[in-house]
């Protein structure tokens, strides 16, 4: 049977037992909080644990790196959306470490996309028509760097209130011990 197929089974299951009844909540987040982190599997049930977040406590957004690398991307509208839709007070930015965005290169990424059959001249399309794949598909040097600067770009949006606490933190990916980075109480 495909991971598809597995899914779909498990889920009608889910549904006929009620097993969603304990995930039962509203759209606001209850701790009023919004958390952007990285789409790292590891974090997956780490990371609300580690920061005593249960199911409805904060709007989470994740990406590779936790990165807000445009003040005007998803990600981005997604915090103006969690703060002036949703009634988040308090932003938290949580990398971690170990992550797969250190050091990652536009080259080693280009090769394996060859490789699965994206051709040369798609690359040089993409490259003529303005896109940066250089930039866009390189990563950081140090996560606690790359966490400061995601901060500043939300702490610095003319469309954010600059009374909002924008927090910096750093997750270790086993043992789930933070690391805070910037105190956003700190600069408002």
């Amino acid at each position: 049977m495909s991971l598809l197929y597995d899914l779909i089974q498990h889920n009608q299951e889910f549904v006929d037992s009620k097993s969603y009844e304990e995930f039962i909540t509203t759209k606001f987040p209850d701790k009023r909080m919004v958390v952007i982190t990285c789409m790292d599997a590891r974090l997956t049930e780490l990371l609300p644990r580690a920061m005593n977040l249960r199911n409805g406590d904060a709007k989470v957004i994740k990406n590779a790196g936790a990165l807000v690398s445009h003040p005007f991307g998803s990600i981005m509208r997604s915090i103006i959306v969690a703060v002036y839709e949703l009634g988040a007070e308090e932003v938290f930015v949580v990398g971690h470490y170990e992550c797969g965005m250190t050091g990652l290169n536009a080259g080693n990424v280009l090769d394996k996309a060859r490789s699965r059959g994206v051709t040369n001249d798609m690359i040089d399309t993409l490259e003529h028509a303005g896109i940066d794949l250089g930039r866009f598909l390189t990563g950081f040097d140090d996560v606690r760097d790359s966490v400061k600067n995601s901060v500043h770009v939300i702490k610095k949006h003319p469309l954010l209130p600059s009374n909002l606490p924008v927090h910096g933190l750093v997750i270790h990916p086993e043992t789930g011990r933070l690391d805070v980075i910037i105190d956003g109480y700190e600069t408002v």
